[in-house]
């Protein structure tokens, strides 16, 4: 079984909607995924819908939060989307994603690439404000070539005009996920920050780890899958899937074998 548990879609900061997301990993040969939208399950329902046919479904999210000036991501896996402390939570980030742009558009200005709020919330559609529209914005104003090059000249964590996403402590991000009824996995996450943090996370109620991306050296995993083991926590795995930039969804995928523990927890047709 190829399996992606971390995609994007237009709900956040990806490029396809989510039903055309469905289809998208259908086409690429992936056998079950996860809609992980930042801040948001306002894509779900669709993704759901569309699943009929397969793949399977697991309804989840990406939730940002920030500790000691870094920015931290939790993926909630198998979660009730519906419930209202995820609405509450989207309703409040959708505010600060605005918050946010406007100061890094501020300081895009300072640094001559000046692009308005209005064109990234036209490449956004609906969806709430993220770093990729921002980029998506800066390659049709000129100022960049690719999406790729807006990271690495001023988007990055530690660019010159990225801005966490201050919204939760990493304490509140699990707990919501656990609150929605799901199992919290720490994204992507950084390795210095994990040899610090870890345990204290595991306290709080980390269930598990991802340790598959298509960015990690063989290094990168084999760490990852080591502190899983050590702290007896689960392994996820993921493209980090925001759109065509990033390659064809389902070039990248993860073999069942390596995450049984996390399907266990209730991926099922449609959800």
């Amino acid at each position: 079984m190829r399996i992606d548990l971390h995609i994007h879609s237009t709900a956040s900061d990806g490029a396809l909607s989510p039903g055309a997301v469905v289809r998208a990993a259908k086409a690429g040969g992936l056998d079950l995924i996860a809609l992980t939208d930042h801040d948001t399950t306002a894509g779900v329902g669709e993704a759901i819908a569309a699943a009929a046919e397969g793949p399977l479904v697991i309804p989840a999210i990406e939730i940002s939060s920030s500790h000691e000036g870094r920015e931290l991501h939790f993926l909630g896996y198998h979660i009730d989307p519906s419930h209202p402390a995820l609405r509450d939570f989207a309703s409040a980030a959708r505010t600060r994603r605005e918050e946010r742009m406007r100061t890094m558009i501020e300081r895009l200005a300072r640094l001559g690439a000046p692009v308005s709020l209005e064109q990234v919330r036209r490449v956004a559609g609906t969806g709430p404000l993220g770093r990729p529209h921002l980029a998506r914005a800066l390659v049709e104003a000129g100022h960049v070539r690719t999406t790729a090059e807006a990271f690495t000249r001023f988007l990055a964590d530690h660019g010159p005009v990225a801005v966490p996403t201050d919204l939760l402590t990493p304490r509140e991000a699990i707990e919501l996920v656990h609150a929605a009824g799901g199992t919290p996995v720490w994204a992507h996450p950084p390795i210095d920050v994990l040899d610090r943090e870890l345990q204290r996370f595991q306290r709080w109620g980390l269930e598990g780890i991802e340790c598959y991306r298509p960015q990690n050296t063989p290094d990168i995993t084999a760490a990852l899958e080591s502190a899983a083991r050590r702290f007896g926590l689960l392994r996820s795995g993921g493209s980090d899937w925001h759109g065509e930039w990033n390659g064809r969804l389902g070039d990248f995928a993860v073999e069942s074998d390596r995450v049984p523990t996390l399907l266990d927890r209730g991926a099922r047709p449609g959800g």
